[in-house]
């Protein structure tokens, strides 16, 4: 065999994004050698994506100039050679600047390449009897999109060892179409669960215009569904947005809230676990200042201890459980959410207008939350590839309470804020006949995490400003 052995486990990148070539240690004597192909704690340490293969093929190849390719497949590729040696192309069909990059090398059993999903992939045989393995990270489907390009594409121009006159292809690879005529293989879809809710359509306009983000409502998925895991290709899938809950804190403390409570806030959070778990996704999921008891003097960091008061916050915590076990995820906690539709700001400023003088609870303090800030973090959170875990993420600025809050918008309308009169929660809920949900008495949450990922938010105050078109 060709192969050198003794070499150090390498890696050495290539001017295609994430195509990868390792250098493997080979040990032989006369008995013959031995390597390891593929080891996922020590290559994962040098870079490589724990890309979770499920499948292993072999395609073996009688004589030289066996040429096959070039195949984009929507899935990621550990190549190797057991024996022989190839000479391998590689050309980026993804959308992108890289588009049409071309990169070749040899490969033997010393060497081995990880190639991305959407990344062409060729080869041609340099020696009889050569054996091309790879590992997949999905199951061959006749439901998979694939895209392919000539092996004599004019533009790529790959320098081809053996002329391909006189090389071996089969009748399909020779039909294979130009760059010119390639469909570019689009990033893997995003999904946003919850399309219809307040957070949904602000994730909606910070998606605007993207044709790879998708958006489902109760109504087109129901993650309570028994055949939920088949409902999509979810391999197709990168990223699935969770904006979907139940929030009803108040309601969730009566018999039937309750069910649909820990419907929607854990046995829906499970299934879309199980499934990311299972297809290699990224899960965020948005979590909220209940998981609190709201007891510390002191904002609350990602990192302590969950203490929730009510079922709706018991929920939450149990839906952040089982989310965190998933590899991939990212937890938004959030507070006091403002978004399209009724909200505590506009019922306040429609009171100021009609000369109504509320009582508003003043012993609850936190910060704002506007759905644009949340639908932008959450953005910058998978774009910048920052490392999964759990995220605080409000407005920033000087936390109030709730008729601090109140008052501002008075004031932001035109309207005198001594109208509004602040309130204990205890009298707020005094009256009430209707089971009510205890509310953490403070709510604020620390953003340095967030912020050493490069994102800060909106102080609430402005965001406020800007919502009363101040």
């Amino acid at each position: 065999m060709a192969a050198t052995f003794g070499k150090q486990l390498s890696v050495t990148s290539t001017n295609i994004p994430g195509l990868v070539v390792f250098d493997l240690p080979v040990h032989g004597d006369s008995r013959g050698w031995f390597k390891e192909n593929w080891q996922r704690e020590k290559m994962s340490a040098l870079g490589l994506p724990d890309f979770g293969p499920v499948q292993n093929n072999v395609s073996f190849n009688d004589a030289v100039g066996t040429t096959r390719g070039i195949h984009a497949e929507p899935w990621d590729k550990w190549v190797s050679v057991a024996t022989g040696r190839i000479f391998g192309a590689w050309v980026d069909l993804r959308e992108g600047p890289s588009f049409g990059e071309v990169f070749t090398t040899e490969l033997d059993p010393s060497r081995a390449i990880f190639v991305p999903r959407g990344v062409g992939n060729s080869y041609q045989t340099l020696e009889p009897d050569t054996a091309y393995t790879y590992l997949v990270n999905d199951h061959w489907s006749p439901r998979a999109e694939y895209s392919f390009l000539n092996l004599a594409d004019e533009t790529s121009a790959i320098n081809w060892p053996i002329p391909l006159a006189d090389a071996e292809i089969s009748v399909k690879d020779l039909a294979h179409p130009r760059l010119r005529d390639v469909t570019p293989i689009p990033p893997r879809k995003i999904l946003v669960v919850g399309a219809s809710g307040q957070l949904g359509l602000a994730l909606q306009q910070e998606f605007a215009g993207l044709s790879h983000v998708e958006y489902a409502t109760r109504t087109d998925l129901d993650l309570n569904a028994p055949d939920i895991d088949g409902a999509r290709r979810w391999r197709d899938y990168g990223v699935i947005i969770n904006a979907a809950a139940h929030t009803a804190v108040d309601t969730a403390e009566t018999p039937d809230g309750r069910r649909a409570a820990w419907a929607a806030n854990v046995t829906g959070v499970a299934a879309l676990s199980r499934i990311a778990t299972a297809n290699g996704l990224t899960l965020v999921h948005v979590s909220s200042d209940y998981v609190f008891d709201g007891a510390i003097d002191r904002p609350y960091r990602e990192d302590d201890p969950v203490c929730p008061l009510g079922v709706y916050g018991q929920t939450k915590a149990a839906g952040d459980a089982l989310v965190s076990t998933v590899p991939r995820h990212y937890i938004v906690r959030t507070s006091w959410v403002i978004g399209e539709g009724k909200n505590f700001v506009r019922t306040m400023a429609a009171l100021a207008d009609r000369g109504v003088d509320p009582r508003v609870v003043d012993d609850q303090v936190g910060r704002l939350t506007f759905t644009g800030d949340i639908a932008a973090g959450i953005r910058h959170l998978i774009e910048s590839d920052a490392p999964h875990g759990v995220y605080n993420l409000t407005g920033s600025g000087e936390p109030m309470s709730w008729a601090e809050v109140a008052r501002r918008v008075f004031d932001l309308t035109g309207h005198d804020s001594a109208r509004v009169t602040g309130v204990s929660t205890d009298d707020y809920f005094a009256a009430a006949t209707a089971p009510v949900a205890p509310r953490p008495r403070r709510s604020v949450l620390d953003l340095s995490k967030l912020e050493a990922t490069g994102f800060r938010t909106t102080p609430a105050a402005d965001s406020l400003a800007t919502l009363l078109g101040v």
